[in-house]
């Protein structure tokens, strides 16, 4: 385990896949890291994009709800979520979901995931 700034994260032979952060209540959330996801595709929690959304989440970007195609059942608002790509189903990134599941997918318009990313050495929510 290794402390770095207000996270925490667990390494498994020097890849971290692990890590905690809080949330808007500064409840402590655990969840995989994208290397995580990579070992375990199969986690809930999922939202799927298109290919269009892509360019803008790898630039820092919140996930719109035009670019959400698929969301897994048990997604409610406030919950730690990753993004996956919709044709590969590889993790993209990480955020807080702004709506459940069934509202990410049917909305046309908004934010639907506010995105949680790394700058440099560091992890940064984005506003």
């Amino acid at each position: 385990m290794a402390e770095y700034g207000p996270w925490t994260m667990v390494f498994v032979e020097r890849v971290p896949l692990v890590i905690e952060v809080k949330n808007e209540e500064q409840e402590r959330c655990v969840f995989l890291t994208l290397r995580g996801f990579l070992q375990h595709m199969d986690a809930l929690k999922w939202v799927e994009v298109d290919h269009g959304a892509i360019p803008f989440l790898m630039n820092g970007a919140d996930c719109m709800v035009a670019g959400v195609h698929g969301a897994e059942s048990s997604v409610q608002e406030g919950d730690l979520v990753w993004i996956r790509d919709m044709t590969h189903k590889r993790p993209l990134a990480l955020g807080w979901a702004t709506q459940d599941a069934e509202k990410l997918t049917q909305s046309t318009k908004g934010k639907g995931i506010k995105t949680i990313h790394w700058i440099g050495d560091e992890l940064w929510e984005m506003e």
